[in-house]
């Protein structure tokens, strides 16, 4: 129990379509809505669970991953990592380094490369 990941916070500045993209994703991985309020939402999947909240005390409206701070969350995807990659574009997400999938990560890992309207990434990972 000591030191395993107890939860994640995202500052999002558009509440409603980071609830549309992650909400999507989340579900697809098996997390399942927790809490929802004016200015957030989280789900949870077992002792962990993920926040998105559009809080007053924002200082910019964009998440730049190459910026000092959190680049990107890795998610355990299992075999489902294409059939996420393919319908992340119709719930908000782009695809990143596309001439590279799904290797982007090295000839021996296996995973899709996400990234949401506002900047944040997922990596979706087949573990083996």
């Amino acid at each position: 129990m000591i030191g395993r990941l107890h939860h994640v916070e995202l500052w999002v500045p558009d509440l409603d379509r980071t609830i549309r993209s992650w909400g999507w994703l989340l579900t697809e991985l098996g997390y399942g809505q927790c809490q929802d309020w004016s200015a957030g939402r989280s789900w949870r999947l077992g002792e962990t669970y993920i926040v998105v909240e559009q809080s007053p005390a924002l200082s910019s409206d964009r998440h730049d991953r190459q910026r000092p701070g959190l680049n990107h969350l890795a998610f355990h995807a299992g075999d489902r990592v294409d059939a996420l990659v393919a319908a992340a574009p119709s719930h908000g997400w782009t695809l990143l380094f596309p001439d590279k999938q799904p290797y982007a990560g090295g000839p021996d890992h296996y995973a899709g490369y996400l990234s949401d309207e506002d900047g944040f990434e997922v990596e979706l990972v087949r573990s083996s």
